[in-house]
């Protein structure tokens, strides 16, 4: 599937589930990030399409916000230390670590990433 298909089924909520799993979420995130001016203008789009698809297959209560900024940060930093003209194939070979799910647990205790602030707002780690 090309990348514009995938941001484009995300978007309509077509996507099939198993295409969004983690890996989906760092493929989505990366375009969005590649194609915003900004930031903060790629998370909220990110945002928006977490919980709209999140919705649609009757998981709205799944979206996450200290994860999403924080892998959002990451993924940016990332994106900017390559020069940002990498395809999401070359970026992904690039940044294997990114797809532990684990990542974070370095930077964030497990409580608070559990946390139901942690799911409503951006906590900083440490």
């Amino acid at each position: 599937m090309t990348d514009e298909d995938f941001l484009s089924r995300l978007a309509d909520c077509s996507l099939p589930i198993e295409t969004f799993d983690h890996r989906g979420h760092v493929r989505a995130a990366y375009l969005v990030l590649c194609d915003a001016e900004c930031f903060g203008e790629a998370l909220a789009r990110m945002r928006r399409l977490i919980t709209a698809y999140a919705a649609s297959i009757g998981k709205a209560g799944l979206y996450h916000e200290t994860i999403t900024v924080a892998f959002m940060a990451l993924i940016n930093q990332r994106r900017r230390e390559s020069g940002g003209a990498l395809s999401w194939a070359a970026f992904a070979d690039a940044n294997p670590d990114l797809f532990d799910k684990d990542i974070l647990t370095g930077r964030y205790d497990t409580s608070v990433l559990k946390s139901d602030l942690a799911r409503q707002v951006f906590v900083l780690p440490g």
